[in-house]
């Protein structure tokens, strides 16, 4: 492990936690050195891979300071994260326990907008001529529907799950799963499940979306 990763996690840890907000001043290189024991060359390196990742600005003259778009730049190291640790089969887990309870929510909320949002998704991903177009467009239908839930904190875990899709453990999984036949039977559910919510029926959309996603799984996992 490189000299530098304690220090950098620590400096990490104290961003996480609040202790240094944006704007705040580091402790100056001698400083940060004779408190962890490192080099000056160490303490460089962390700073500048933290710089590298947009968490701390540097001013010649002036010093190390917390940069004002922080708390994005840790929202995306924690997504980040959080994909490239995350199975095919705890996503399926998690999609199965998620995206029929939010039918509710996006039956009650979702505007004209919202649905033709999702039907220009079924549109695209029927006119793909690739799988990873068609992947593409069935990841964005999911969270078009999500989205029509208007709700920050769903719309925000969806774009996660959207993420973890786009990892290659579930893009080689489906490539070897998704035939002609079952790529026109998950358009075929897209479409019921659309209808469903066009139609106000949260019952039917609910069983819907629930049946897609055993069949996906069954698919893709073999359960």
């Amino acid at each position: 492990m490189s000299m530098s990763t304690p220090l950098r996690e620590s400096i990490l840890d104290q961003l996480r936690s609040g202790h240094w907000r944006a704007g705040d001043r580091l402790p100056t290189e001698r400083e940060l050195s004779e408190r962890f024991g490192v080099s000056r060359t160490t303490v460089r390196k962390a700073l500048l891979e933290l710089k590298q990742q947009g968490l701390i600005e540097q001013t010649v003259g002036s010093g190390t300071y917390v940069a004002e778009q922080v708390g994005a730049r840790l929202g995306q190291r924690v997504q980040q994260d959080s994909s490239q640790h995350t199975s095919p089969a705890e996503l399926m887990e998690a999609r199965l326990a998620m995206e029929p309870a939010i039918i509710d929510m996006a039956i009650r909320n979702a505007n004209q907008a919202d649905l033709q949002r999702m039907e220009a998704c079924c549109a695209n991903a029927e006119a793909a001529e690739t799988l990873e177009a068609f992947e593409h467009w069935d990841a964005e239908l999911h969270q078009a529907i999500a989205d029509a839930a208007h709700n920050s904190f769903v719309a925000n875990v969806f774009t996660l799950m959207k993420t973890v899709r786009a990892q290659g453990d579930w893009g080689q999984l489906k490539k070897k799963s998704v035939t002609s036949e079952r790529r026109l039977a998950y358009q075929a559910e897209h479409r019921a499940i659309v209808g469903a919510l066009r139609d106000r029926d949260a019952v039917r959309a609910r069983e819907l979306t629930l049946a897609h996603l055993l069949h996906v799984r069954q698919n893709l996992l073999g359960y």
